[in-house]
């Protein structure tokens, strides 16, 4: 798949512009003035594995300046004001930041920030574009990352540019930033094995297994950020490397992390096309690996069992691929779960130095 690049700033200003003045002529018509916002939810999308990612099916709804919605019709408009002015001035604000500065909106404020998140989320499907562009951050840890790779960034003020070796952090790691577009890359690895938890990565960069294996490690630290996602995909595409993934055997990791990861989510249906890794593969831990190790176990709970079903019916992922398929009735027959940590059974050193080599020798094995 060649890189596709995010809409930029200035492109972005210019939709909000045309945008409000197409509702500024309606008020001068005398027309109720409409917002037009994609529905984003599996519902409303489609996996075509030619593209790799979930794309937008085509409903959408219409908040239309009525009685009834003029508060969301006003907290959209004013969340859009605050995106141009952000844009304008070079400026950003946190999720949590843009908020607060709501509190000024008199009735159009918003009560608590799981309403601001949801019109921020609205406006950027509006525009198809994602937050970061319109000058809103996430306050979530990005991703690590160790092993054979040079970021190459630059300095705030200056530009010049700064070399980051990845592999000279000690017993630390590099920390993906918010912003990714910019970054250059330098590695000879052989592939980047993306790893579910932060405890499984610091076993693996504690008994330097990156450099055994000549891979770049990645802790997504669960459901992974748009940022760890863009930043998967960029190194992957612009040097070639295949992403292994390492996740939980559970319905958690199977469809909300690795999903997430390789097509994306309907929630971000209109910029999955930038923020997913199409050629990912999953790793483990799987169901086989449950019986061949005879791995320790927990109970599906009721949730878990809820989730694997429901991806069985309704993910357009899952439901393209008959092996997926197979893991999920598989686990749910099973009735168990099992963590990427169970390997310890067989001391600490057993996944660096006999599971993973293993499982490596066969990646076409792995889970589509």
């Amino acid at each position: 798949m060649a890189r596709r690049k995010p809409t930029d700033r200035k492109a972005v200003a210019e939709k909000i512009t045309n945008a409000a003045s197409d509702i500024h002529q309606r008020i001068l018509d005398r027309k109720k003035p409409s917002i037009k916002i994609p529905i984003r939810s599996l519902s409303n999308v489609r996996y075509r594995p030619q593209n790799g990612y979930f794309e937008l099916n085509g409903r959408s709804k219409t908040r239309t300046l009525t009685v009834n919605t003029v508060k969301s019709f006003a907290q959209t408009l004013r969340m859009v004001e605050l995106s141009k002015q952000l844009i304008d001035t070079d400026d950003i604000a946190t999720k949590r930041e843009a908020y607060y500065v709501s509190k000024n909106w008199d009735d159009a404020r918003f009560n608590e920030q799981t309403e601001s998140d949801t019109v921020m989320d609205d406006v950027e499907a509006m525009y198809e574009v994602n937050r970061e562009q319109l000058g809103f951050i996430p306050e979530e840890h990005g991703g690590s990352v160790a092993g054979n790779l040079t970021v190459i960034d630059r300095e705030q003020g200056t530009g010049d540019p700064i070399r980051i070796n990845c592999a000279r952090f000690g017993s630390g790691a590099y920390t993906v930033p918010i912003s990714v577009e910019d970054l250059k890359f330098e590695t000879d690895a052989d592939f980047i094995l993306a790893i579910e938890t932060a405890g499984a990565f610091q076993r693996l960069v504690k008994q330097d297994y990156w450099r055994k294996a000549n891979c770049i490690l990645i802790a997504m630290g669960g459901v992974p950020t748009r940022a760890c996602r863009r930043f998967i995909r960029r190194l992957s595409e612009e040097n070639d490397l295949p992403v292994y993934v390492f996740c939980d055997c559970d319905p958690y990791g199977f469809c909300n992390i690795y999903r997430t990861l390789k097509v994306g989510s309907g929630n971000a249906a209109h910029i999955n096309q930038y923020f997913c890794v199409p050629n990912a593969r999953f790793l483990g831990v799987t169901v086989e690996d449950i019986e061949k190790y005879d791995l320790p176990t927990h109970p599906l709970s009721d949730r878990d069992k809820k989730r694997a079903q429901d991806a069985l019916k309704n993910d357009p992922f899952v439901k393209h691929y008959k092996r997926w398929q197979s893991e999920l009735k598989k686990l749910i027959k099973r009735g168990v779960r099992s963590e990427q940590q169970s390997f310890a059974k067989f001391g600490l050193p057993f996944v660096a130095e006999e599971y993973l080599p293993d499982k490596l020798k066969k990646p076409n094995s792995f889970l589509p």
